[in-house]
C-alpha cells in the first residue's frame, strides 16, 4: 500500500477510496484513525446522514457529492473496522444488501411474480417474513429505538392504529389531560397522537416541525 500512489491522482474511484482508509488505519497511517472503533464514530454516521438529508432538501448537487462523500467514507470505515476485528467484512456487507433488495422485490426477481408485493402492504409483509417476525410484539421491537422519536412514534402508530386515524378531539384531550397534570408522561402522550396523526395523513412529522422551526427562525432575524 503506496502512500505516493494516493498523491496528486487527476481522478480517484470507489476502490482508491477503500484502499485509502485501509491505509490511514493501517500503521503507516493516521494515529486518531487507528484507535477509532465502532463505538467511538457512531455518531459520525448518524451527523453524516442528517447532512445528507440537508443537502436534499437544498436540492443541492455540489453539497450532495460531498455529504455522499463523507456518508460513504463512515460505511467503509465500519467495514474495515469489522474486516480487521474479523467480524465481519465488506464482501458480507455487499453480499447481504443484495440478497435484501432481491428478497424485497418478487415482482421483479420471482418467476411467480405477485404484484402486490410492490405495495405498500405486500412491502411491509415481506419485511415481515425476511425478518422472521410472527408478532406485532417483534414488529415493534424491530423499530430502531435509536430514531428520532417523532419518527418512531409516527412508525409505532403505524404499526398499532394500520387503519384507525386519530380523531383531532383526540388531541384536544390529550392537552387538556396535560393542563391537568403538566408532566413529561402526558406531554409524551400528545406528541405520540400527533405523531399518529401526522401517519394518518401521510405527513413527515419530523419534517414538519423542521418546516416551522425555521419559519419561526425566519420570522424574528
Amino acid at each position: 500500500m503506496n502512500k505516493e500512489a494516493f498523491k496528486n491522482q487527476e481522478h480517484y474511484t470507489h476502490a482508491d477510496l477503500v484502499e485509502l482508509v485501509e491505509l490511514l488505519r493501517s500503521p503507516e497511517g493516521c494515529p486518531w484513525d487507528r484507535t477509532q472503533t465502532h463505538a467511538s464514530i457512531r455518531r459520525g454516521v448518524i451527523e453524516e446522514a442528517y447532512e445528507v438529508a440537508e443537502a436534499i432538501d437544498r436540492a443541492a448537487p455540489a453539497m450532495m457529492i460531498e455529504e455522499l462523500g463523507d456518508l460513504l467514507m463512515q460505511v467503509l470505515f465500519h467495514i474495515s473496522i469489522g474486516e480487521e476485528q474479523g467480524t465481519f467484512s465488506g464482501e458480507e456487507v455487499y453480499d447481504r444488501i443484495c440478497k435484501k433488495l432481491i428478497f424485497r422485490h418478487p415482482h421483479i426477481f420471482s418467476d411467480a411474480a405477485d404484484a402486490s408485493s410492490s405495495t405498500e402492504d405486500g412491502w411491509a409483509a415481506i419485511k415481515r417474513q425476511e425478518k422472521g417476525q410472527v408478532t406485532l410484539h417483534e414488529e415493534l421491537e424491530g423499530i430502531a429505538k435509536t430514531l428520532p422519536a417523532l419518527t418512531r412514534a409516527e412508525k409505532i402508530a403505524g404499526k398499532l392504529y394500520p387503519k384507525e386515524p386519530p380523531a383531532l378531539q383526540a388531541l384536544l384531550a390529550d392537552a387538556e389531560a396535560l393542563t391537568q397534570a403538566p408532566n413529561a408522561e402526558k406531554l409524551g402522550q400528545l406528541l405520540f397522537t400527533a405523531a399518529r396523526l401526522a401517519k394518518a395523513l401521510k405527513i413527515d412529522p419530523e419534517e414538519a416541525l423542521h418546516r416551522i422551526n425555521q419559519a419561526l427562525i425566519d420570522t424574528n432575524c
